[in-house]
C-alpha cells in the first residue's frame, strides 16, 4: 500500500502548503495539497465553490480528495484546514504519520492577508479566524502525533523540525 511519509494539518496560514513542498523537496519526496487536488478536478477555485455550490458540497469534495491522496500519494501531503472536520477523515488520519502545524492567530491573520479568497474568513476574517482556530485546534491535535510551532519562527526553522520526523 502506497503511503504519505507525512500528512500535515493546521489552520489556514500554518504554512502547510510552503511547510510541505520545502519538506518535500529536501528529502526528495513528491508532494501534494488536496486543495489543489479539488480545485484542478473541479477546475475552478475553491472560493468559487464554497460561493457556487456552498460549504457542505465542498466538504464533500474534500473528504473524497484526502481519502484519495492518503491512499495513493506516497511523500509528502498537505491536507485543507478543514479537512479534520470529517470524522471519516479523522479516522483515516489515524494510520498516517500526522504533524500539526500550529498558528497564532497574529501570524495566522498576517500569512493569510485576512484573505477574501479564504471562504470560511470572508465575513468579520479576523474573528472568524480567531473562532476557526480555537475550534479545531483539539481537532488537530487529536490526529496529530506531533505538533510544530510555527509562531515567530522562519519557514526553513519549521522545515527543519518538521523533516526531522521522516525517518
Amino acid at each position: 500500500m502506497t503511503r504519505p511519509v507525512l500528512v500535515l494539518v493546521g489552520a489556514p496560514g500554518a504554512g502547510k502548503t510552503t511547510v510541505g513542498a520545502a519538506v518535500a523537496a529536501r528529502l526528495g519526496f513528491p508532494f501534494r495539497d488536496t486543495d489543489r487536488d479539488i480545485e484542478e478536478a473541479a477546475g475552478r477555485s475553491i472560493s468559487d465553490i464554497f460561493l457556487d455550490d456552498g460549504e457542505p458540497y465542498f466538504r464533500e469534495l474534500e473528504r473524497r480528495a484526502v481519502a484519495t491522496a492518503l491512499r495513493d500519494h506516497d511523500g509528502v501531503l498537505s491536507v485543507g484546514g478543514g479537512a479534520v472536520l470529517d470524522e471519516a477523515t479523522r479516522a483515516l488520519l489515524a494510520d498516517h504519520r500526522v504533524v500539526y502545524l500550529s498558528v497564532g492567530l497574529a501570524d495566522a491573520a498576517r500569512r493569510v492577508g485576512l484573505a477574501r479568497d479564504r471562504p470560511v474568513l470572508a465575513l468579520n476574517p479576523r474573528a472568524q479566524l480567531h473562532q476557526l482556530l480555537e475550534a479545531r485546534r483539539p481537532l488537530y491535535e487529536s490526529v496529530a502525533a506531533i505538533t510544530v510551532a510555527t509562531e515567530k519562527r522562519g519557514v526553513d526553522e519549521v522545515v527543519d523540525e518538521v523533516a526531522g520526523h521522516v525517518g
